[in-house]
């Protein structure tokens, strides 16, 4: 799939290399190919939430320090407020809404792993990168990984007993 690039009145198709000041960026977003334009200091949460309509991604603090706004580029936890878009290309990059049918979204509701949700996204994000890497995680190893993510309401004992039952 290529992303959204307004088609030339001509019929020809879109370069999205025509966008002033942007550069094509290539990539695989919840196991779709995308192509799409992006200025130049464009950040991954932008281009996912403002071009390209994923708005799982949430953006809390914007400085990379609550994890919120994490995705997984290559497998990997990634925070997308402080991550270039252009530092992507090539990539595949799953957010929240390419997890929805992931075992650990019915385990955070199974454990009540939420408050007011907007940690969420990113929380499961993290969670699901964990578990691939290592299905069956000590107490440890949950709070060593999730350390990157806050959660102000303070769900922490619930969501490292979703972690700990994912597969229930």
């Amino acid at each position: 799939m290529t992303a959204e690039v307004a088609p030339h009145s001509n019929g020809a198709a879109p370069d999205p290399n025509d966008a002033p000041g942007a550069d094509a960026i290539r990539l695989t977003l919840n196991g779709q190919r995308y192509e799409v334009a992006a200025p130049v200091g464009r950040t991954l949460a932008e281009l996912l939430r403002n071009d390209l309509g994923f708005t799982g991604t949430k953006v809390a603090c914007g400085e990379g320090h609550c994890g919120a706004c994490t995705v997984q580029v290559d497998g990997r936890p990634t925070l997308s407020c402080i991550t270039l878009a252009h530092t992507v290309d090539g990539a595949e990059v799953t957010t929240i809404e390419g997890l929805r049918d992931h075992a650990m979204v019915d385990a955070f509701v199974r454990c009540d792993a939420l408050q007011c949700g907007f940690c969420t996204p990113g929380q499961i994000v993290s969670a699901t990168a964990l578990v691939a890497g290592n299905p069956q995680p000590s107490r440890e190893e949950i709070r060593h990984a999730m350390a990157g993510n806050i959660c102000r309401c303070g769900a922490y004992p619930k969501i490292e007993e979703a972690i700990l039952t994912w597969r229930a």
